[in-house]
Protein backbone atom coordinates (compact mmCIF):
# COMPACT_ATOMS: atom_id res chain seq x y z
CA UNK A 1 0.00 0.00 0.00
CA UNK A 2 3.08 2.25 0.97
CA UNK A 3 4.64 1.68 -2.33
CA UNK A 4 1.62 2.31 -4.42
CA UNK A 5 1.19 5.68 -2.90
CA UNK A 6 4.48 6.40 -3.45
CA UNK A 7 4.84 5.36 -6.88
CA UNK A 8 1.50 7.72 -7.36
CA UNK A 9 3.04 10.50 -5.87
CA UNK A 10 6.55 9.88 -7.92
CA UNK A 11 4.22 10.25 -11.11
CA UNK A 12 2.43 13.09 -9.80
CA UNK A 13 5.19 15.42 -9.39
CA UNK A 14 7.02 14.02 -12.68
CA UNK A 15 3.68 15.22 -13.85
CA UNK A 16 4.17 18.64 -12.01
CA UNK A 17 7.42 18.80 -12.96
CA UNK A 18 6.55 18.63 -17.02
CA UNK A 19 3.75 20.57 -16.57
CA UNK A 20 6.33 23.64 -15.09
CA UNK A 21 8.45 23.18 -17.76
CA UNK A 22 6.26 23.20 -20.50
CA UNK A 23 4.46 26.06 -19.60
CA UNK A 24 8.08 28.20 -19.19
CA UNK A 25 8.73 26.86 -23.19
CA UNK A 26 5.45 28.53 -23.85
CA UNK A 27 6.33 31.72 -22.04
CA UNK A 28 9.12 32.24 -23.34
CA UNK A 29 8.59 31.52 -26.81
CA UNK A 30 7.19 35.37 -27.11
CA UNK A 31 9.27 36.65 -29.78
CA UNK A 32 8.65 39.90 -32.17
CA UNK A 33 10.42 38.58 -35.21
CA UNK A 34 10.28 40.19 -39.13
CA UNK A 35 12.12 36.57 -40.03
CA UNK A 36 10.28 34.51 -42.41
CA UNK A 37 9.11 31.12 -41.36
CA UNK A 38 12.00 28.13 -41.47
CA UNK A 39 11.34 25.07 -43.38
CA UNK A 40 7.95 23.09 -41.73
CA UNK A 41 9.05 19.98 -39.34
CA UNK A 42 7.91 16.67 -40.27
CA UNK A 43 4.57 15.73 -38.63
CA UNK A 44 5.76 11.52 -37.92
CA UNK A 45 8.61 9.43 -37.02
CA UNK A 46 11.27 8.53 -39.34
CA UNK A 47 11.01 8.28 -42.64
CA UNK A 48 10.33 5.13 -44.23
CA UNK A 49 13.33 2.88 -44.65
CA UNK A 50 15.73 5.22 -42.93
CA UNK A 51 17.55 2.92 -40.72
CA UNK A 52 18.88 4.12 -37.36
CA UNK A 53 22.11 2.80 -35.47
CA UNK A 54 21.16 0.93 -32.47
CA UNK A 55 21.42 2.97 -29.15
CA UNK A 56 24.48 3.10 -27.08
CA UNK A 57 24.44 2.80 -23.10
CA UNK A 58 23.83 5.80 -21.28
CA UNK A 59 27.26 7.50 -19.84
CA UNK A 60 27.98 8.40 -16.32
CA UNK A 61 26.45 12.53 -16.38
CA UNK A 62 28.58 15.58 -16.77
CA UNK A 63 27.49 18.75 -17.89
CA UNK A 64 27.48 19.79 -21.16
CA UNK A 65 29.71 22.45 -22.51
CA UNK A 66 28.79 22.89 -26.22
CA UNK A 67 26.48 21.43 -28.72
CA UNK A 68 27.04 20.56 -32.63
CA UNK A 69 24.64 20.37 -35.17
CA UNK A 70 26.98 19.68 -38.39
CA UNK A 71 23.95 19.73 -40.38
CA UNK A 72 23.13 23.18 -39.66
CA UNK A 73 26.59 24.42 -38.76
CA UNK A 74 25.88 25.04 -35.22
CA UNK A 75 28.24 25.18 -32.95
CA UNK A 76 26.62 26.76 -29.55
CA UNK A 77 27.88 26.94 -26.08
CA UNK A 78 25.52 26.08 -23.92
CA UNK A 79 24.80 27.12 -20.52
CA UNK A 80 22.82 25.82 -17.50
CA UNK A 81 19.00 27.68 -17.20
CA UNK A 82 16.55 26.89 -14.29
CA UNK A 83 13.09 28.33 -13.64
CA UNK A 84 12.39 32.06 -12.97
CA UNK A 85 10.17 33.72 -10.21
CA UNK A 86 6.99 33.00 -12.08
CA UNK A 87 7.93 29.33 -12.15
CA UNK A 88 8.88 29.43 -16.41
CA UNK A 89 11.90 27.77 -17.58
CA UNK A 90 14.68 30.67 -18.34
CA UNK A 91 15.63 30.42 -21.77
CA UNK A 92 19.10 32.09 -22.68
CA UNK A 93 19.55 35.71 -22.59
CA UNK A 94 18.15 37.58 -25.70
CA UNK A 95 21.31 39.29 -25.95
CA UNK A 96 23.19 35.85 -26.65
CA UNK A 97 21.40 34.44 -29.03
CA UNK A 98 23.62 31.99 -30.42
CA UNK A 99 23.63 30.19 -27.19
CA UNK A 100 21.86 27.00 -26.23
CA UNK A 101 19.84 26.59 -22.32
CA UNK A 102 20.08 23.07 -20.57
CA UNK A 103 17.07 22.40 -18.67
CA UNK A 104 19.71 21.91 -15.74
CA UNK A 105 17.08 20.16 -12.83
CA UNK A 106 16.86 17.55 -15.37
CA UNK A 107 19.16 14.79 -17.07
CA UNK A 108 22.51 15.84 -18.74
CA UNK A 109 23.10 14.89 -22.04
CA UNK A 110 24.55 11.20 -22.21
CA UNK A 111 22.96 10.14 -19.11
CA UNK A 112 19.75 8.50 -18.99
CA UNK A 113 16.93 10.08 -19.33
CA UNK A 114 15.67 12.66 -21.65
CA UNK A 115 18.04 16.44 -21.60
CA UNK A 116 16.83 19.20 -22.73
CA UNK A 117 18.47 21.81 -25.31
CA UNK A 118 16.26 24.98 -25.52
CA UNK A 119 17.25 28.09 -28.06
CA UNK A 120 15.80 30.60 -29.53
CA UNK A 121 14.66 30.69 -33.06
CA UNK A 122 14.65 34.26 -33.60
CA UNK A 123 15.12 37.64 -32.74
CA UNK A 124 13.29 41.09 -33.82
CA UNK A 125 16.14 41.17 -36.84
CA UNK A 126 17.72 37.87 -37.68
CA UNK A 127 17.85 33.90 -37.04
CA UNK A 128 18.95 32.86 -33.77
CA UNK A 129 20.82 29.78 -32.80
CA UNK A 130 17.86 27.11 -33.52
CA UNK A 131 16.46 28.57 -36.56
CA UNK A 132 16.83 25.69 -38.92
CA UNK A 133 16.11 23.11 -36.65
CA UNK A 134 12.78 22.05 -38.51
CA UNK A 135 14.74 21.16 -41.15
CA UNK A 136 16.83 18.43 -39.34
CA UNK A 137 16.25 14.86 -40.58
CA UNK A 138 16.49 11.19 -38.91
CA UNK A 139 19.80 9.84 -39.16
CA UNK A 140 21.73 13.02 -38.75
CA UNK A 141 23.63 13.82 -36.28
CA UNK A 142 23.92 15.82 -32.66
CA UNK A 143 27.40 16.12 -30.64
CA UNK A 144 27.01 17.26 -27.32
CA UNK A 145 30.67 18.35 -25.47
CA UNK A 146 30.71 17.60 -22.18
CA UNK A 147 32.57 19.40 -18.97
CA UNK A 148 34.39 15.97 -18.66
CA UNK A 149 35.70 16.49 -22.29
CA UNK A 150 33.85 13.64 -23.42
CA UNK A 151 31.64 13.60 -26.78
CA UNK A 152 27.80 12.15 -26.37
CA UNK A 153 26.82 11.75 -29.85
CA UNK A 154 23.50 11.66 -30.83
CA UNK A 155 21.38 10.24 -33.83
CA UNK A 156 18.13 12.46 -34.44
CA UNK A 157 15.20 10.00 -34.39
CA UNK A 158 12.32 12.20 -35.43
CA UNK A 159 11.46 16.05 -35.87
CA UNK A 160 7.70 16.88 -35.09
CA UNK A 161 5.91 20.01 -34.28
CA UNK A 162 3.31 20.05 -30.83
CA UNK A 163 0.34 22.59 -31.42
CA UNK A 164 -0.64 24.29 -27.43
CA UNK A 165 -4.08 22.10 -28.36
CA UNK A 166 -4.11 18.77 -27.15
CA UNK A 167 -0.79 19.59 -25.77
CA UNK A 168 0.73 16.28 -23.66
CA UNK A 169 4.31 17.16 -22.28
CA UNK A 170 5.72 13.83 -21.34
CA UNK A 171 5.08 12.83 -24.78
CA UNK A 172 7.07 15.82 -26.50
CA UNK A 173 9.95 15.97 -23.53
CA UNK A 174 9.91 12.51 -21.72
CA UNK A 175 11.76 9.64 -22.49
CA UNK A 176 10.46 7.10 -25.20
CA UNK A 177 12.29 3.98 -23.90
CA UNK A 178 13.06 3.20 -20.41
CA UNK A 179 16.67 3.65 -19.31
CA UNK A 180 18.12 4.81 -22.91
CA UNK A 181 19.92 8.32 -23.05
CA UNK A 182 18.13 10.85 -25.23
CA UNK A 183 17.96 14.07 -25.78
CA UNK A 184 15.44 16.84 -26.91
CA UNK A 185 16.02 20.13 -29.09
CA UNK A 186 13.53 22.57 -28.61
CA UNK A 187 12.76 25.69 -30.26
CA UNK A 188 9.58 27.64 -31.23
CA UNK A 189 7.70 26.92 -34.59
CA UNK A 190 4.25 26.84 -35.97
CA UNK A 191 2.97 30.28 -36.74
CA UNK A 192 3.47 34.01 -35.09
CA UNK A 193 1.24 35.91 -34.04
CA UNK A 194 1.86 39.23 -34.02
CA UNK A 195 -1.23 40.28 -31.85
CA UNK A 196 -0.18 37.78 -28.99
CA UNK A 197 3.29 38.09 -29.64
CA UNK A 198 4.01 34.72 -29.53
CA UNK A 199 4.49 31.37 -31.67
CA UNK A 200 1.61 29.29 -31.97
CA UNK A 201 4.27 25.57 -31.20
CA UNK A 202 7.20 23.83 -30.65
CA UNK A 203 9.68 22.13 -32.73
CA UNK A 204 11.05 19.33 -31.00
CA UNK A 205 13.63 17.46 -32.18
CA UNK A 206 13.75 14.02 -31.02
CA UNK A 207 17.45 11.85 -30.64
CA UNK A 208 19.09 9.03 -29.06
CA UNK A 209 22.26 8.28 -27.74
CA UNK A 210 24.32 6.21 -30.29
CA UNK A 211 28.55 6.86 -29.46
CA UNK A 212 30.78 8.57 -27.28
CA UNK A 213 34.28 9.71 -27.47
CA UNK A 214 36.69 11.90 -26.32
CA UNK A 215 36.63 15.81 -27.26
CA UNK A 216 39.90 15.40 -29.07
CA UNK A 217 38.90 12.24 -31.16
CA UNK A 218 36.76 11.49 -34.21
CA UNK A 219 33.55 11.97 -32.31
CA UNK A 220 34.17 15.88 -31.95
CA UNK A 221 36.04 15.97 -35.38
CA UNK A 222 33.11 17.31 -37.10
Amino acid sequence: MNEAKASAGGRLLTFAAWTVLVLGLWLWGKEITGVPPGPPAAQGGGRPGTSLPAARPPLSGAMPARVHVPALGVRAPVIARGLDAQGAIEPPPYELPGTVGWWGAGPAPGAAGAALLVGHVDTKSKPAVFYGLSSLKPGQKIRVVRADGTVAEFTVEDVRVYERAGFDPHRAYGPRVEGRAELRLVTCGGTYDKAAGQYSANVVVSAYLTGAGAESGAAAAT
